[in-house]
């Protein structure tokens, strides 16, 4: 008799166990939970990192250094191969143009163009970066590449307004 052979005849998966259901089945009165405690109540779960009191291995473990991860610049990434694909020759290619056809989920982040994969067609494209590979690919094929860099709006913060105009008043009093 093979493994094989038994597991046919037992089936493929094990039956539950059945908590608190008398006493001689060996599981009842507390259900395998003990006595008292947050860990016998109905509904108590602990968070995945909780060591029971202890001083948790995160508040533990040294902290030195600096991480950049929060000044980090994201952008939304394309490669050329991809545009190639996609756009006609001579297409105009922007932020809007690529959110249009889902290439990027939206136009929130700035737009970086890489160099992977070759380019027989022409393109205008305008993004706020370009690797040096794509750029040179680009202008090859007869393109252009334009870099626009998204300006911040141009409210005015109120304070500092206020300063300026008073510093204005008290220069041309003076004069």
């Amino acid at each position: 008799m093979m493994i094989h052979e038994i597991t046919e005849k037992v089936g493929r998966f094990k039956a539950r166990k059945r908590v608190g259901r008398g006493e001689g089945s060996g599981n009842g009165k507390t259900a395998g939970r003990g006595h008292k405690g947050a860990k016998s109540r109905a509904g108590y779960s602990r968070r995945a990192s909780y060591e029971g009191g202890q001083l948790p291995w995160f508040q533990r473990y040294p902290k030195r250094g600096f991480s950049n991860a929060a000044f980090k610049k994201h952008f939304h990434v394309v490669n050329l191969k991809v545009i190639e694909e996609r756009f006609d020759d001579g297409a105009v290619i922007d932020l809007e143009s690529l959110a249009a056809i889902r290439l990027i989920r939206d136009t929130q982040l700035p737009l970086k163009v890489l160099g992977e994969g070759e380019l027989t067609k022409k393109f205008t494209v305008t993004a706020a970066k370009f690797s040096a590979s794509a750029r040179k690919k680009i202008e090859a094929a007869g393109g252009s590449c334009t870099e626009a860099v998204r300006k911040p709006s141009a409210t005015k913060v109120e304070g500092e307004s206020k300063k300026n105009e008073s510093a204005d008043v008290s220069d041309s009093d003076s004069k």
